[in-house]
């Protein structure tokens, strides 16, 4: 194994595997395989870049730290000789964490310093500039992000959000460095590590700057972002000989299809939407899941009496009602036992013969592969920027977990055709 991501939810790990897949426009990717959890047995010996999904997100920071590490430690062990820390393009966390500590960590463990922090992933908006994180033309504390019912993101200025979760000051590479070229960033990042910044924000607009910070990095053990710092780095391998580069085509899994959404974003409400004028779905009644009215069993039979019409569940709702039913049931006890219940749902579905799955939001599909115990998937053709489908190895089952954010108005109805019909890269 040449690269090892450690990623901090479920659909972020299948967002940067896809990244690596698919590589540069006539290069090719990685051969990738996403692993869910920590791996217990060895990676087989073709794999060229392993993915760890974790659900850390949100997680209290001493079982983010702990856990990563113990992913740097496996991925170690498969030979790796690069890292990526992967969070989320719109950088989810508190003010306590969980990217600087985890970043901290996992940089001390490795000896290094001047580490590129970069969450840019401009094929889905997402920019930074001078060290501010804009999301298309809005400022990231000005757009939906502020509402965030886990991780409200209320400062756009990357360099201060992060420097109240870490020991050490954070470093700048600014446009104009990145623009100059990789050896004007290298010699930022070296002049940042010398002077003991950890992590270093580095602006990235367009796919351009992406390629130049990869280039930069190439044997640098430790890189931090979302999926876009992985544009470049594919190539880097292949450049050097490691790599032959590869295209992973998918032929499509026939079979009963059902999709479940947790995630409150825009993007996802309009996809209910929009899905809602041509196919059956079920909005979950949030008061009688928590009062046990309601559970597994009733959503498992509406998914069965529309299980040729492309069922879809959710619990989305917009901001203020979410934070309605958040103060009446508290925020940890209403998303437990939502994802709780989509996991529960999304197992007894699998036991009776569901093959397609698409489910939307990275906590419900952290909880949903999870509850399936997927130990690991092929990175298969990409359905939109972000998103690919992922396959068992076994072909019992295909799957597109979309993070909130993602996805094109349609994407519900195009994931579910792709699974089924296959694609090539």
């Amino acid at each position: 194994m040449l690269l090892g991501v450690i990623a901090d939810d479920f659909t972020g790990a299948g967002d940067i595997a896809n990244t690596l897949a698919r590589g540069l426009p006539g290069e090719g990717g990685l051969a990738v395989t996403q692993y869910f959890g920590v791996p217990k047995t060895s990676a087989a010996a073709s794999v060229e870049a392993g993915v760890i999904s974790l659900k850390t997100r949100s997680a209290p920071v001493e079982k983010a730290v702990a856990q990563s590490l113990a992913a740097l430690e496996w991925l170690q062990a498969q030979g790796c000789e690069q890292f990526i820390f992967k969070y989320c393009s719109t950088f989810d966390s508190t003010p306590e964490g969980n990217i600087g500590p985890v970043g901290e960590a996992l940089a001390k463990a490795l000896g290094v310093q001047g580490v590129v922090a970069c969450p840019a992933f401009p094929t889905v908006g997402r920019t930074v500039h001078q060290g501010h994180l804009f999301v298309h033309d809005q400022m990231l504390s000005e757009s939906s992000m502020r509402h965030h019912p886990l991780t409200p993101m209320t400062d756009s200025n990357l360099r201060r959000w992060l420097a109240r979760q870490t020991k050490s000051p954070v470093g700048l590479v600014s446009t104009s460095t990145v623009r100059s070229g990789v050896d004007s960033v290298r010699k930022a990042l070296d002049a940042a590590a010398a002077q003991g910044q950890t992590l270093v924000i580095c602006d990235a607009s367009i796919d351009e700057d992406l390629v130049t910070l990869g280039m930069a990095a190439a044997g640098a053990p430790l890189l931090t972002g979302g999926s876009g710092i992985a544009v470049g780095l594919p190539s880097n391998f292949i450049r050097s000989g490691r790599s032959k580069g590869r295209l992973t085509p998918f032929s499509g899994i026939e079979g009963p299809a059902a999709i479940l959404a947790g995630s409150c974003s825009f993007a996802t409400r309009r996809q209910i939407a929009i899905h809602a004028q041509y196919h059956p779905v079920l909005a979950l009644d949030i008061d009688a899941v928590m009062a046990g009215t309601f559970g597994t069993e009733e959503v498992v039979d509406f998914i069965e009496r529309h299980a040729e019409q492309a069922p879809l569940v959710y619990s989305s709702d917009d901001p203020a009602e979410v934070e309605l039913l958040q103060s009446r049931y508290g925020r940890e006890k209403l998303a437990q036992r939502l994802d709780g219940l989509f996991a529960d749902v999304a197992r007894v579905l699998v036991e009776k013969g569901i093959r397609r799955l698409v489910v939307a939001g990275g906590e419900t599909s952290g909880a949903v592969a999870q509850a399936l115990d997927l130990d690991a998937l092929t990175i298969g053709p990409e359905i939109d920027p972000g998103v690919p489908i992922l396959a068992g190895a076994d072909g019992r089952i295909a799957l597109a977990l979309k993070s909130g954010n993602f996805g094109a108005p349609d994407f519900f109805e195009k994931a579910l055709k792709l699974l089924q019909d296959g694609a090539d890269h």
